[in-house]
């Protein structure tokens, strides 16, 4: 019985032995093939792309040629979800991040040429929030911009990351035009993804279009007006600074925050900077009052009344920096009373 129950074991083992093998052998056979497959379609897509771009108006491949070629491949319509279609799409992603200037500008000609067969869009269609937000990031990507009705509805995802990309492929489709959509976003645009919308606005379309900026003025949401206050802080929009003072002293830190910020980047002329000195009381947080006075002492003509002013008026860091100031520009008397006043008020304090 122990040596049946030993030659059983024994040829269990071999059993697992050749499975294992066999799955490698298989597996090493798929990988050369699949490696193979996939050379050729780099191949094939890198002559496309030098066809394209260097090739002789006369040589140059026609849409039938390219997509008889890639059809050779794996890659046809009638699989638009397949590995090879998907491979096709990386290649191009790569590809364009790759190439600057003339270059890059014709290969989006191309691509709108070839799309490939719908597979970006098609993932639109699914309910996995991963694939619908990389689907719109290879349709922007690859500037398939025939596709943009179907993005648009995105704005407004549930899913941060899909309603991202969206509105990443808005400003990328529509430029300065995509801001006409700003007051009807209905969640929140986070710092990140208001940083990530001006840079993308500011390297695609670098001449400003005041129209639609002042269109979407409008906007009655915090971030729609932290978003606006940042594209004219990056554009040095200085005619547009009226706006951006208005929230100066705004009841909201990151509005009133991001309104300090990008005043400070500014060197405002006289009239504006009487309207910023006219409204620095009401600003409720102190570090924001002294990062204002800060510039307002840097930037700004000796204004003798509103630094004696904000001697009896501030707190004991803005009583100083106003001393600071007065005593540096020659008024020594004005803060030597100040001080006086103050010894001889603790003074009867201390005595009663």
């Amino acid at each position: 019985m122990g040596e049946e129950l030993i030659f059983l074991l024994i040829q269990l083992a071999l059993c697992v032995l050749l499975i294992l093998w066999g799955s490698i052998a298989i597996s090493l056979i798929y990988r050369k093939r699949r490696s193979k497959v996939l050379r050729n379609i780099e191949v094939q897509f890198a002559d496309v792309v030098s066809n394209f771009l260097y090739g002789n108006e006369d040589d140059q491949l026609s849409l039938i040629d390219i997509q008889r070629k890639f059809k050779a491949l794996g890659i046809s319509p009638n699989h638009p979800k397949s590995k090879n279609v998907q491979y096709l799409i990386k290649l191009m992603l790569r590809t364009q991040g790759s190439l600057l200037g003339r270059s890059s500008e014709r290969l989006k000609v191309l691509y709108q040429q070839i799309p490939p067969y719908r597979a970006s869009v098609i993932k639109l269609k699914g309910k996995d929030w991963y694939n619908k937000a990389r689907g719109i990031r290879e349709i922007y990507e690859m500037n398939q911009g025939q596709y943009l009705k179907e993005i648009i509805p995105l704005r407004n995802h549930k899913n941060i990351y899909v309603r991202r990309e969206a509105q990443i492929a808005l400003v990328v489709f529509l430029g300065w035009g995509s801001l006409r959509f700003l007051p009807y976003l209905r969640w929140n645009v986070t710092l990140w993804q208001q940083i990530k919308i001006v840079e993308k606005l500011h390297d695609l379309y670098e001449i400003p279009n005041i129209a639609f900026l002042r269109k979407a003025y409008r906007a009655e949401s915090v971030y729609a007006k932290q978003l606006l206050i940042r594209i004219i802080r990056k554009y040095e929009l200085i005619g547009e600074i009226d706006y951006v003072l208005d929230f100066i002293d705004d009841k909201n830190y990151e509005l009133r925050e991001a309104a300090i910020y990008c005043v400070c980047a500014f060197n405002l002329p006289e009239e504006k900077m009487d309207r910023l000195k006219s409204v620095f009381h009401n600003i409720p947080n102190n570090s924001h009052k002294r990062q204002l006075l800060g510039y307002i002492s840097t930037h700004n003509t000796l204004d003798v009344a509103f630094y004696q002013n904000l001697l009896y008026t501030g707190n004991d860091y803005i009583k100083l920096n106003a001393a600071e100031v007065l005593w540096g520009s020659g008024y020594k008397e004005l803060v030597q009373d100040f001080y006086y006043q103050q010894y001889t008020k603790n003074e009867e304090i201390y005595v009663d």
